[in-house]
């Protein structure tokens, strides 16, 4: 029987918070995740991007029922994950695991870094002892690149990279298939953002693992990513081979972020021209009818407002969500 090449498929999957309280007071919900529809291959890396707020991170929380959905499915392989819980949950949860995006505040300042390590071996029975757990540490920490010898140093001691490949560490030490990466470089200095861009590129070679990459900058994401998937207002509007989305964007929304990526060179970036799109992001609680980006678009047409443009395929692998985008 052949391998399914889809890791993990995502249907329909919304997750929606309720505000507020009080016995006669109506409780909003806030549509932080709206009905998404995409998979992540094998060995892959899918490349998740859009505005701060727009719900890249509650998209991989939700996938790895660190929130459960309001509504939907996420399988992996044939589980559907949001039908377990329990035990049978930690089994998966063994198979997915996330990288944090402040190396500062995810690690626990009371615990050495073996301990750090370590305690995902305890929780899953997986590490023997303390000593073998503390040895199997070790070996993760030359894996990531960093002394070995720092088993008994506390997060304080090291510098944002550090820490950061000290969390890729933690979530590499129950072998998993997949990992979330929550903007992992995005706290990170310039000069180092490059270098966990690179190591994670050296353990997706090495392990077979398959990600999602969550970031708003477009230059990391089309240096790391298969493909790319633009989110804004809790709804995917494109997604598209990275090459294809770079080159040849459907959007009005894409094509307003790639606009906006600098180009180091003046003579080429002198003659580019912005997209600027008016007002903020939509509320949340409130989106509009329609098409999620027509309060911004600068095309946006009678249709936009009344109908929500279907999300199809317009070319082969590239799918997009916008009336104006003729197949």
């Amino acid at each position: 029987m052949a391998e399914n090449k889809d890791l993990i498929v995502v249907e329909n999957l919304k997750k929606h918070f309720r505000t507020g309280s009080g016995f006669f007071k109506k409780r909003k919900a806030i549509y932080a995740v709206n009905g998404l529809n995409f998979t992540i291959r094998r060995k892959e890396t899918l490349g998740l991007v859009g505005e701060s707020g727009c719900g890249k991170s509650t998209t991989g929380e939700t996938i790895l029922q660190l929130y459960r959905p309001t509504e939907g499915k996420v399988l992996y392989g044939e589980q559907d994950l949001s039908k377990i819980g329990g035990g049978e949950l930690r089994k998966y949860r063994r198979k997915m695991q996330i990288i944090f995006q402040d190396p500062f505040s995810s690690l626990d300042p009371r615990m050495t870094v073996g301990n750090i390590i370590g305690e995902a071996l305890r929780i899953h029975k997986l590490g023997g002892n303390k000593k073998e757990r503390l040895e199997k540490a070790r070996e993760l920490l030359n894996l990531v690149n960093l002394n070995p010898n720092y088993i008994n140093r506390y997060p304080h001691e090291f510098s944002g990279g550090q820490r950061q490949r000290i969390g890729i560490a933690r979530a590499l030490a129950v072998t998993p298939e997949f990992i979330v990466c929550d903007e992992p470089i995005s706290a990170l200095d310039v000069s180092i953002q490059a270098q966990i861009v690179n190591l994670l590129e050296d353990l997706q070679n090495e392990l077979g693992l398959t990600y999602l990459f969550i970031a708003h900058d477009l230059s990391m994401v089309r240096h790391i990513s298969t493909r790319v998937a633009v989110m804004y207002l809790g709804k995917i509007v494109e997604l598209t081979p990275r090459d294809d989305l770079y080159e040849n964007a459907q959007h009005p929304y894409t094509k307003a972020l790639l606009s906006a990526v600098p180009i180091p060179d003046p003579f080429i970036a002198k003659k580019s021209q912005a997209v600027l799109l008016k007002g903020d992001v939509a509320n949340p609680m409130n989106p509009p009818k329609g098409c999620c980006f027509n309060t911004r678009c600068p095309q946006a047409e009678t249709i936009c407002t009344e109908i929500e443009p279907e999300y199809r395929e317009i070319y082969p692998s590239h799918y997009c969500a916008c009336h104006l985008v003729s197949a």
